[in-house]
């Protein structure tokens, strides 16, 4: 029973969290399009071959990297200077 009430609250909470998200990046407008493919994506994971859903997510976390490497790329002077303001500014001492 643990494992059906975590699986039926990853589920609703990862929805909201996408959903929220799609209406940030779209708008209002597409939220009916994302709750259909989200709901076709549900049905689908629940029938096909349990490894062929896991080759697809490793796949869909390895291309999250992507998108954090092309940022670490544009912030990496942000965050030499941040480094060095903080090791060098004398607050490495600070516990705040």
């Amino acid at each position: 029973m643990g494992l059906i009430t975590f699986a039926f609250s990853t589920i609703l909470g990862w929805s909201y969290y996408a959903e929220k998200a799609i209406e940030y990046l779209g708008g209002k407008k597409i939220i009916k399009a994302y709750r259909l493919v989200w709901v076709a994506a549900v049905y689908v994971g629940s029938v096909v071959n349990l490894a062929m859903i896991w080759n697809i997510a490793d796949c869909m976390n390895a291309l999250m990297a992507i998108p954090n490497l092309i940022s670490l790329l544009f912030l990496s002077g942000v965050l030499v200077k941040e480094t060095n303001k903080y090791l060098w500014g004398g607050k490495l001492d600070e516990t705040d």
